[in-house]
């Protein structure tokens, strides 16, 4: 009996005109797994998250969520059937506050589809939902401040918040702890791993220690090439991995101290 995995890659493959970006990835991610995506700058790592969200379509190969193909789907349906994403970039309603940013957000999987603002306020399970996700995101004392006066990093958690308001099984970041300091990033990871219990996770992430410190499996992208999928422990020893990206200081320090 095969598999039904929560997404999985087979021999995908990317060109932009004759440049071969991606170059056959084959990737099969559990329901539940962590799996932070790495490797050196121009790998395709950000190409891949593409490929999977539908912001782009494969030149071949297929990708399947929940058993289900969406290679040719668009990210608005991709959404719909269980994947959401965020992005390095912040993405999130400046004007609006913590709370109507998190409640604009859950509304369509409320079957609410398209509200009109001046109605939202008698929808008793949609401000309940965001409630409860501003508790998530630790964000509760915040509730009515504008997402533009937010901290960065309190910015960076509210776009957890509307990335998992939808209530998708797959969660997408892209560097979720890029431009944070130290100890914003190790509440984050906290965070992170708060807020997708039970959810699978693909994170694509410069920060060893994050990559260390969150992953259950680490995917090792170079050249459009995944050359490793395994347990953070067998990745950090492998060699080739080793010569690829981490070099030995990385594994090093990683051996010391995480």
């Amino acid at each position: 009996m095969s598999t039904t995995y929560a997404l999985e890659l087979k021999d995908v493959r990317k060109n932009f005109g004759k440049t071969e970006i991606i170059r056959g990835v084959n990737l099969a991610v559990q329901a539940g797994e962590r799996v932070a995506v790495i490797g050196p700058n121009g790998a395709g790592k950000s190409t891949l998250f593409n490929l999977i969200s539908g912001r782009f379509g494969p030149t071949s190969g297929d990708i399947l969520l929940n058993g289900q193909a969406i290679q040719h789907k668009t990210p608005y349906e991709i959404n719909r059937m269980g994947l959401s994403r965020s992005f390095q970039i912040t993405n999130i309603f400046p004007k609006l506050s913590v709370f109507e940013n998190l409640r604009c957000a859950v509304l369509w999987s409320l079957g609410y589809k398209y509200t009109f603002f001046k109605f939202l306020s008698g929808l008793k399970d949609a401000n309940e939902r965001a409630e409860q996700l501003m508790d998530m995101i630790h964000l509760d004392k915040k509730r009515d401040v504008l997402a533009m006066n937010l901290t960065y990093a309190e910015q960076r958690a509210l776009e957890i918040g509307v990335t998992i308001a939808g209530g998708s099984d797959v969660i997408l970041l892209d560097e979720p702890t890029a431009g944070m300091s130290k100890s914003e990033t190790s509440r984050f990871i906290h965070l992170i791993k708060e807020v997708t219990v039970g959810k699978t996770l693909l994170t694509v992430e410069h920060d060893m220690g994050v990559v260390f410190g969150l992953a259950d499996k680490i995917a090792v992208v170079v050249y459009g090439e995944v050359i490793a999928f395994d347990t953070p422990e067998a990745v950090r020893a492998n060699a080739k991995v080793q010569e690829a990206y981490l070099g030995s200081s990385v594994a090093d320090s990683q051996a010391g101290g995480h």
